[in-house]
């Protein structure tokens, strides 16, 4: 090889290298510094003053610390010559300062791309249809979700339109359990492809108390948006369980897990600007903190709300029981959409406060699961249970089917369980086992077929080897 060429590749290298350092360059522009010390992003604090391994403090805090020295008795120019000091060198905070999780920089105002692009954005019908692939029943429920979703992030998309302010389209959804709520919110930010925090309000409590404090539910937003603070501004937070923080009634203790947390969601509720801990669900963890603002963050509250049925019939059964016009004491006893008629006068009787409510301006309900919807369940859905152990067997080359008795029979176990469509997985996991177990251990068996008399235990399945026709199975007439 001539000089040349040598120095030709020696000239490359050298490019690849500068390449490498300018595109790590690159990537430290894209995220935040914070101060080492009061742990606030340099886009509140201002410019940051750079020490040695990537450590950076704000003006406010050196500024502090040369105040404090100055007006200290200790002579520092002396402590480098005490016996000791010399262990203590900076390379010791290489370690703390690289591995600080990092949180992307804010966009400039005019340069923020909605996550949601309003000329994309599907209308309500085509949000619905969506949902119907994956949700059974529940249509008032769909086309509620689908219309405040719509609007929601037109408003967000177009920052508001002059003068007229766009108010949120929180969500409060009621329904006893398994009835599909999360698994609708889940759904619903999967079709729109945008950051989703699924908490539960039972572990909420005041600032100050033992549990996690109410801007953990934004700290939670912000780490499914990979610390991007842009994109977690634009996402969906659902609060499940939130049943669980209405007033105590007759209590004289301070409710810290009740009414005071519905008085610290408020500001979330409607849009403020909150710091949060990057990492972690405590403010007191030594991690650093950024500001989200949530006045784009659509909320979506959800609970079983026990016993809102019985304040429902109070209120209705209030009216007179005397005369021709009066109304039978009993008629919304066995009323099975007695929910429907829920109203903010009951939920304020439940014990949620009425500035809580008046942030979740939609209120919905979803049914309860009857037999023939969690047949649907079984079966329907693009991700239906059924669908998902037929293709698990089809990787063994063998076919599974259900025979209509035997869903039906799966159904009954799951409404005496009363969970709802939760105790579907439960029951077909406890008969699927030993299916799951032996059907690779013979590569003869082409199909399995699952009866009622399997399901309530007074037979077994029907296995069909390979080559062999299907049996026909016994067919009742109904009279």
């Amino acid at each position: 090889m001539s000089e040349k060429d040598q120095d030709d590749e020696l000239e490359e290298v050298v490019d690849d290298e500068n390449d490498d350092d300018d595109t790590e360059e690159d990537d430290d522009d894209k995220y935040e510094k914070f101060c080492m010390i009061c742990r606030r992003p340099e886009s509140v604090t201002g410019k940051m003053i750079e020490l040695p391994n990537n450590i950076c403090i704000c003006d406010d805090c050196m500024r502090k610390s040369f105040d404090m020295m100055k007006n200290s008795d200790i002579d520092y120019s002396q402590m480098l010559n005490m016996p000791g000091m010399n262990m203590f060198t900076t390379g010791d905070t290489e370690q703390p300062a690289s591995s600080q999780k990092k949180v992307k920089k804010k966009k400039k105002k005019e340069e923020k791309v909605p996550l949601v692009d309003i000329h994309n954005l599907p209308a309500p019908h085509k949000i619905k249809e969506s949902l119907d692939d994956y949700v059974i029943g529940q249509e008032y429920a769909k086309k509620a979700m689908s219309v405040a979703v719509y609007n929601h992030y037109k408003r967000v998309a177009t920052d508001t339109m002059d003068d007229i302010e766009i108010e949120k389209s929180n969500m409060l959804m009621i329904g006893p359990t398994g009835s599909g709520k999360t698994y609708l919110v889940r759904t619903l930010a999967k079709l729109l492809d945008v950051p989703l925090a699924i908490t539960d309000a039972t572990s909420l409590t005041e600032a100050g108390y033992i549990g996690d404090d109410i801007e953990s539910v934004v700290s939670k937003l912000l780490a499914a948006a990979d610390n991007d603070v842009e994109k977690a501004e634009q996402g969906i937070i659902f609060i499940d369980e939130i049943d669980k923080i209405a007033k105590k009634k007759n209590t004289n203790q301070r409710d810290v897990s009740g009414e005071s947390v519905q008085q610290g969601m408020l500001k979330l509720l409607e849009g403020s600007e909150v710091e949060v801990p990057v990492g972690a669900n405590s403010k007191n963890a030594m991690v650093p903190l950024t500001t989200v603002n949530t006045r784009n963050i659509l909320f979506i509250c959800g609970g079983a709300f026990p016993d809102l049925e019985d304040i429902i019939k109070e209120r209705l059964t209030k009216q007179a029981t005397m005369g021709f016009g009066a109304d039978l004491k009993d008629q919304y006893d066995h009323d099975p959409n007695i929910l429907d008629k829920v109203t903010t006068e009951d939920l304020r009787n439940f014990g949620m406060i009425p500035e809580f409510l008046g942030r979740l301006p939609i209120v919905f309900t979803l049914q309860g699961l009857d037999e023939d919807m969690l047949v649907k369940i079984l079966k329907e859905p693009k991700n239906a249970i059924l669908k998902q152990y037929q293709k698990l067997l089809a990787l063994d080359e063998v076919d599974l089917e259900f025979d209509d008795e035997s869903l039906h029979a799966i159904a009954k176990k799951a409404m005496e369980k009363e969970t709802g469509a939760r105790a579907l997985r439960a029951i077909i996991e406890e008969f699927m086992l030993d299916i799951m177990y032996e059907i690779p251990k013979d590569e003869n068996i082409g199909k399995v077929i699952i009866t009622k008399d399997y399901i309530e235990g007074t037979g077994g399945p029907i296995i069909v080897m390979r080559g062999q026709e299907v049996p026909q199975l016994p067919h009742t007439e109904e009279a």
